[in-house]
């Protein structure tokens, strides 16, 4: 009878042990995978908090670039409507110096000539000095102010005006041949020089065609 009792004890005994063992094992598991589950959700956090910043500082970096491109397009476009507003100016003025001369016309020299006049130009602002003997080669200070004058007397922009031909015509005179640019527009310039004043249009003849070319 007592051996009997005694394995009914036993095998109880190790069915609860075997459930407890059961639970344990499930329990481990749990955790375990409850801990894999954790893992994998903050991993997924942190790779997803990062590309977010990268994306945002390169972002920033473009808009960085493009203000600093509009700057410099900006810079661009205001110095050259600043050029072109010097250039329009001082052709303006040159221009309105030419209209504002009271001309009168007068018997042009030859054939090639369509129209003469006279007129009551100023001199030429100059910065020589003393007595004169005038200079004709290229890049001289008399040619950078017979040009000049040239223009002032033909309204043409210096800028825009070609000079052919730059002669002697007698003491302290000069005949200077220009044209615009694209050679529409001829013309034969007289100028004199006036001591410590410089140099004085006196006379444009209108030409037919360029005979300096």
């Amino acid at each position: 009878m007592k051996d009997s009792k005694d394995n009914k004890k036993n095998t109880r005994s190790n069915k609860y042990d075997k459930e407890r063992k059961t639970i344990k094992i499930l329990t481990v598991a749990v955790i375990i995978a409850a801990l894999v589950v954790i893992g994998l959700v903050v991993m997924s956090l942190f790779s997803g908090g990062d590309e977010p910043q990268e994306v945002t500082k390169e972002s920033s970096s473009v808009i960085i670039k493009d203000t600093e491109s509009s700057k410099q397009s900006e810079l661009t476009s205001s110095e050259a409507s600043s050029e072109s507003s010097e250039s329009e100016s001082s052709e303006s003025e040159e221009s309105q110096e030419s209209e504002s001369v009271e001309t009168k016309e007068t018997e042009p020299t030859d054939e090639n000539v369509t129209e003469a006049y006279t007129g009551d130009w100023k001199p030429v602002e100059t910065e020589q000095e003393g007595e004169h003997t005038t200079n004709f080669n290229d890049g001289s200070q008399d040619r950078i102010e017979i040009k000049k004058a040239a223009s002032v007397a033909t309204g043409l922009n210096e800028s825009d005006m070609i000079e052919w031909w730059v002669e002697n015509s007698g003491e302290g005179q000069v005949v200077a041949t220009v044209s615009d640019s694209a050679q529409t527009k001829n013309y034969r310039v007289y100028l004199k020089w006036v001591d410590d004043q410089g140099w004085q249009p006196t006379k444009v003849e209108h030409l037919k065609e360029n005979d300096k070319q």
